[in-house]
């Protein structure tokens, strides 16, 4: 005789279909917790690989040391059930609403950061100019070595360019950007009397406004020389400030740090477009 199955009440199969239905979410955030867990150890990493081992021009790298502390945390809620009843359902919808949106925003600027990366210039610029960028005591910085190599090419090809080298002194240079780089140029074979210093400015705003003050601006063809990622901002501050024909000539980026710059420059863009620095479209 078959054995009777056992009914189930109608509280037994409530709690049936709610532990059903959980665990495609806890799945998810199982996965979630895996996800920002090994993100946040590959951050970390990367912090103690920069401030130990590639240099650093500005303690910014420390950014990476807080975001993966910052990933540590969110997969550590993603892994407790017990921490997430804690905290207001709402407070957790906006929080990932918040982050859903800042990692859409970093990936657009991120993409139009990249567009710029491989910008080439033609031959024949009335004035060619290096953005400045760190100066050690051994000499320039890898992303400035690049910038000047890439300067000494296109000024051997262009004999009739003039070139503006630009940069003031940090507190952490033992002389200023540009006299840095004046000496490194002159050093490559470059005549001396092609080479104009602006030697007072901080930051990429400054270079294009004290430089500005040089030449014509409005009228002189100029290429702007600097690292693929830097080409992006770099076009939009120049034409902000009346720059009339501005070509980019994009720079090799050193290959280990060049996460990290991609990195800054999202913060870079960000600032500037806040402090509308920058000019969006250009007029037909």
């Amino acid at each position: 005789m078959a054995r009777r199955r056992k009914k189930e009440t109608p509280m037994k199969v409530h709690e049936n279909v709610i532990r059903l239905e959980d665990r495609g979410p806890e799945r998810v955030l199982k996965g979630a917790a895996w996800t920002f867990g090994i993100l946040g150890v590959v951050c970390v990493l990367y912090c103690a690989a920069i401030g130990l081992f590639l240099g650093y021009g500005s303690y910014f790298f420390l950014n990476w040391g807080a975001m993966g502390a910052g990933f540590g945390v969110i997969a550590l809620f993603c892994a407790k059930p017990a921490w997430r009843r804690k905290i207001p359902k709402w407070l957790l919808r906006l929080f990932w609403a918040c982050f859903c949106i800042a990692a859409v925003l970093f990936c657009l600027v991120e993409g139009l950061i990249l567009s710029k990366t491989n910008a080439n210039a033609e031959d024949g610029a009335d004035y060619l100019m290096v953005l400045g960028a760190q100066w050690k005591t051994s000499g320039p910085s890898k992303v400035l070595q690049y910038r000047l190599d890439k300067a000494v090419h296109y000024l051997r090809v262009n004999p009739g360019t003039k070139v503006i080298v630009t940069g003031g002194q940090g507190a952490n240079e033992p002389i200023s950007e540009a006299e840095g780089m004046y000496n490194y140029l002159v050093a490559a074979g470059i005549d001396g009397a092609r080479i104009m210093k602006e030697d007072k400015s901080t930051n990429t705003y400054e270079n294009f406004a004290f430089s500005g003050n040089m030449i014509d601006r409005a009228n002189a063809s100029v290429v702007i020389v600097t690292n693929g990622f830097h080409c992006f901002r770099a076009e939009k501050l120049a034409k902000a400030q009346g720059y009339g024909h501005v070509q980019m000539l994009a720079a090799d980026s050193y290959p280990p740090m060049e996460v990290h710059n991609l990195f800054r420059e999202f913060f870079g863009v960000v600032k500037d477009f806040l402090l509308g620095n920058m000019v969006y479209w250009e007029q037909g």
